[in-house]
């Protein structure tokens, strides 16, 4: 006979222990180790270590794909068969993703590739965080409000470092990126191309490619995770331009020169939420949720949860009973503890850091219709710790 499930004092459910949260593999399989080691095989000097060992190419070139989860992927044969046949060589031909980072967000995510760092030494911990010292969210994919973002960011990118040490380096990405607050703090070093089409980008990554003998080439395509967000990964748009992806990295690893490699990832992978009060439970019509709290960051799938001063530990007690059922709900010092972050959290980062951090296990997502209202409406959302969201590919390509 089934036992009941265990409840807490008040009867919901228990809460989870944080303890079973999936942390991400930062140092030896995350995507934030994979510049250091593609860098250190090319001889550059002063890069974040990691124990990531990939095999040394003269000429690399990442293609980072946003939104292509390593579990979309495998579950999408037909539409991506050139990529479903990389799968085995995935992370040194193991056949195994990376993982993203926490959370798992664009910005976060992107900045963790550029520098080489976790989220809680670059600083980006989040797709809104508080800044500290003022209560107010800082929206760290739009940059705003304005913050100075070299003092946001201090680091060098391993784009820099690699462009100081002679390695003939660029981004090919769209022209609108190019002089962004987060392009400027991640990704900058060498040049900056910017190509309005997939074909143009790729075509572009591979004549770059070959232009020296020392090569380290970015580029990226954003329109996966646009038609995710609008109409779900589960829709044939979603689906199209997973086939033109297919069609780009199969275009552009017909071009590799001699003495090279690509390598294709992604920031994160994306789950359709239901639009069923079960599932989207909203924060602005929630009484019990929002007592106590200031400021609600992050996104729908991973929430910085900011208190009112004097009151975390009851938001922390609420947030745990309402939904630690079904979301890892801790406090930051938990969240830092449980490596979430990565091993350390540079102190300039800590308060940017929720005092409670709520992070989606289940099928369940914390919107904000009337703050948040484009947000909310998103089919697709990301930023957990859950497999597929979390888990990314690294693909592997050889000219």
């Amino acid at each position: 006979m089934a036992q009941p499930a265990a409840t807490g004092q008040h009867g919901y459910p228990a809460p989870l222990d944080i303890r079973t949260a999936p942390a991400p593999r930062y140092g030896t399989a995350a995507l934030a180790d994979l510049l250091p080691a593609v860098a250190r095989g090319l001889s550059v000097p002063g890069v974040p270590a990691t124990a990531l060992d990939l095999t040394p190419a003269d000429r690399v070139c990442v293609f980072l794909v946003d939104g292509m989860g390593w579990e979309l992927l495998k579950a999408h044969p037909d539409e991506a068969p050139y990529l479903t046949s990389l799968l085995g060589s995935s992370l040194g031909g193991s056949g195994t993703p990376l993982t993203a980072g926490f959370p798992s967000t664009t910005a976060t995510s992107l900045a963790s590739v550029g520098t080489g760092l976790p989220p809680g030494a670059h600083g980006l911990a989040g797709y809104t965080v508080a800044v500290p010292g003022q209560r107010q969210l800082m929206n760290q994919l739009r940059w705003q409000p304005w913050t100075d973002p070299h003092k946001w960011q201090p680091y060098p990118t391993v784009f820099q470092l690699s462009d100081a040490a002679g390695v003939a380096t660029c981004q090919v990405s769209a022209p609108a990126f190019e002089h962004t607050p987060l392009t400027q703090i991640a990704l900058s070093g060498g040049t900056f191309h910017g190509r309005l089409t997939g074909e143009e980008r790729m075509d572009l990554a591979a004549d770059r490619l070959a232009a020296a003998d020392r090569t380290l080439v970015y580029t990226y395509y954003s329109e996966l995770d646009g038609m995710g967000h609008r109409h779900g990964v589960d829709s044939d748009a979603w689906r199209g331009q997973l086939m033109m992806v297919d069609r780009l990295a199969q275009r552009l690893a017909e071009q590799l020169p001699p003495r090279s490699v690509l390598y294709v990832t992604a920031d994160h992978g994306m789950i359709d939420i239901p639009f069923d009060p079960e599932a989207r439970i909203d924060f602005d019509e929630d009484w019990e949720l929002g007592a106590g709290v200031e400021l609600l960051g992050g996104e729908a799938r991973a929430r910085h949860v900011y208190a009112v001063p004097g009151a975390a530990a009851d938001v922390h007690a609420v947030w745990s009973e309402v939904l630690g059922d079904r979301m890892w709900v801790a406090t930051r010092e938990q969240a830092i503890a449980a490596g979430w972050f990565g091993p350390r959290v540079d102190e300039r980062v800590h308060g940017r850091i929720g005092d409670v951090v709520a992070v989606a296990r289940d099928d369940i997502a914390v919107v904000a219709t009337r703050n948040e209202p484009g947000e909310s409406s998103m089919v697709g959302l990301h930023g957990s710790l859950a497999p597929v969201e979390q888990l990314v590919p690294l693909l592997e390509v050889r000219g």
